[in-house]
């Protein structure tokens, strides 16, 4: 009995893989972006107990296709317009398959060389790409999530460091700031971190879902004087509702008057910085203390991959390096990433993004970008013109949000038209929304981010929208 599967059995389930992701993402489209599925449909299909004997790899395979492709939400559909769309692109695919094969980890320098040094130099590729000055280095972490809690986990390490052998408790109350517009991540990084949901001040943020700096510094001011400490500030280079750009400038200026840590969010948005006419929104990013980018999101790699850019990497290190004598070399100056954060196993994600960078090239990346700014502009152009409708924020990048008006109606029942509407949309198949609130109104989004979006999906979005509509406004005049 062969230990793993017989080579020549291993290359024939390979050349099938590449058949059965090549013919998926040729033919995405006959699926509905959102599976008709019910809650535990899927488990119900699943024997309960696992196979005492080893099964063909072709039924494996065969059960893929029947079971789980089907039952997906599929994130690589040109109609999946929801949340933030995303895109795993061949040469990404392809990195994710070699990485696979590779199965290393890059915890040490030592245990992988190659995956260490490349990671380090994609990173630098990046930072080039988005005019970041060299004083910040880079590392992959898996999500956003998992950069802002090591960024705000350095920011604690600068404000006390005694936190690393003492814990929290005990010591001075540690505050963070952002707007009412700024991620969930913040929030559980705070509680995590042992500092509180209650030292997460949010702050109100403007008529353009901006953070207000007169508030920001007022709330500073308090604290202060109520005898907390301020520890950082996290602000918004392209907020997941809107992709709205916090005035960075004028934080950089508040930050530096306190000697705060100043994170930006562009986890998002990010990817479009490589376009100098984005990256000129985001006057000051140069100026933070660490900064977030998913590749992930908006530069075409497979999920997932995370880009946390810090100018104080010892600060990192200082406040996670725990080496047991199991882990210890003699490789003399090197990176070793496990001390760059909490996790110790490092997965190989620089390869799908380097294998991106280098298929499409920085004007491929560019005009790609550019082309989903352009058809979100043409949507935001429709809607603001079509009567019923409204636009309910600007539309920087390709982010639009908007709701279906009414008449005579009262914000509430506004609200429930547009909810209704949007299970309408997300119902019929073609497509997939999502929603937010801004300004305590329930708002529809749609976002165009996936390679394969073009603008007949994006026409046909729009008819959708209007026909759904109609015959929801119909409804309730019949009733």
């Amino acid at each position: 009995m062969s230990a793993d599967l017989p080579p020549d059995e291993f290359r024939s389930a390979m050349h099938r893989v590449a058949e059965m992701v090549a013919d998926y993402l040729e033919e995405v489209e006959e699926y509905p972006v959102f599976p008709a599925v019910a809650p535990g449909e899927v488990a119900a299909s699943l024997p309960v107990s696992p196979p005492v004997e080893g099964e063909p790899i072709d039924r494996v395979l065969d059960d893929y296709k029947a079971l789980i492709e089907p039952a997906m939400t599929h994130w690589n559909h040109p109609g999946f317009m929801a949340y933030i769309a995303t895109t795993g692109s061949g040469p990404g695919i392809l990195g994710e398959s070699l990485a696979a094969a590779l199965n290393a980890n890059a915890m040490l320098w030592r245990t992988s060389p190659a995956a260490t040094e490349l990671e380090e130099r994609v990173c630098d590729w990046l930072r080039q790409m988005l005019d970041l000055p060299a004083a910040f280095s880079g590392h992959i972490n898996d999500t956003a999530s998992m950069s802002t809690l090591l960024a705000l986990a350095a920011a604690r390490q600068r404000l006390y460091p005694e936190t690393r052998r003492k814990g929290v408790a005990g010591g001075p109350v540690m505050t963070i700031y952002c707007s009412d517009q700024t991620h969930s991540s913040i929030e559980k990084s705070a509680i995590a971190l042992g500092l509180g949901l209650d030292q997460v001040r949010k702050i109100e943020s403007d008529g353009d879902l901006r953070l207000r700096p007169e508030k920001l510094a007022a709330a500073i001011e308090e604290d202060l004087a109520a005898g907390f400490h301020p520890m950082a500030v996290v602000a918004c280079a392209g907020t997941t509702s809107t992709g709205s750009v916090d005035p960075i400038r004028a934080v950089v200026d508040i930050c530096r008057r306190h000697c705060l840590w100043l994170h930006i969010d562009a986890a998002y948005a990010g990817g479009a910085a490589i376009c100098a006419e984005y990256r000129a929104l985001m006057e000051g990013l140069e100026e933070a203390d660490s900064i977030v980018v998913n590749p992930h999101k908006w530069l075409f790699t497979p999920v997932d991959c995370s880009i946390l850019f810090n100018r104080h990497p010892d600060l990192l290190r200082e406040a996670f390096w725990v080496l047991p004598e199991y882990l210890k070399t003699d490789d003399g100056a090197v990176t070793n990433l496990m001390d760059l954060g909490v996790q110790l196993g490092k997965r190989f994600r620089s390869l799908k993004l380097w294998m991106v960078i280098r298929a499409f090239g920085v004007r491929g990346m560019q005009e790609r970008i550019r082309e989903h700014c352009r058809l979100a502009g043409w949507l935001a152009g429709e809607i603001e013109s079509a009567p019923g409708f409204e636009l309910a924020a600007p539309v920087p990048f390709a982010i639009v949000a908007f709701r279906a008006r009414l008449d005579g109606a009262s914000g509430e029942q506004e609200d429930e038209f547009n909810e209704r509407l949007m299970a309408r949309i997300n119902a019929a198949g073609p497509v997939m929304l999502s929603h937010s609130k801004l300004h305590g109104r329930y708002v529809l989004r749609v976002v165009i981010g996936n390679l394969r979006t073009t603008e007949k999906h994006v026409r046909a979005v729009w008819r959708l929208i209007r026909q759904e509509a109609a015959a929801l406004l119909a409804e309730r005049k019949a009733v």
